[in-house]
């Protein structure tokens, strides 16, 4: 059974950082494409980053390029999403999702909307407040 599951969330002061992992069971991620979205209070969900199965290029919203790396490692069937410079801005429940192709992404790529991905985790709530 294909499952996801989002961890690492929590408060964190503007400036900060955090690390979330989503936790891949029942997926192949050499063969899907992963994507880390974001829903903020009364906003709909948006895309921040995915990454390739092909050949791990990687696709990120504007609003965190620069500040927000994707990663994955095949090996723990995890994709990371490694927040740095935290704004009061980036509050929001982040969820991941698969999208079942390996499309690679070229450069200063956006990610695909969320329609396109299936199977969201639960996710996992950030909030960046002093």
């Amino acid at each position: 059974q294909l499952q996801l599951e989002e961890s690492g969330g929590g408060l964190v002061q503007p400036g900060g950082s955090l690390r979330l992992s989503c936790v891949a069971s029942g997926v192949n991620l050499e063969r899907n494409n992963i994507g880390w979205f974001r829903q903020a209070p009364g906003k709909e969900r948006e895309g921040v980053s995915t990454i390739s199965a092909s050949d791990g290029s990687t696709a990120y919203a504007d609003s965190v390029r620069g500040r927000f790396t994707i990663s994955r490692d095949n090996a723990k069937d995890t994709v990371y999403l490694q927040m740095n410079s935290l704004k009061p801005q980036d509050t929001a429940v982040y969820s991941c999702a698969v999208q079942g192709n390996t499309r690679r992404y070229g450069y200063e790529a956006t990610p695909p909307p969320p329609q396109l991905f299936d199977n969201w985790g639960q996710g996992t709530r950030v909030t960046v407040s002093s």
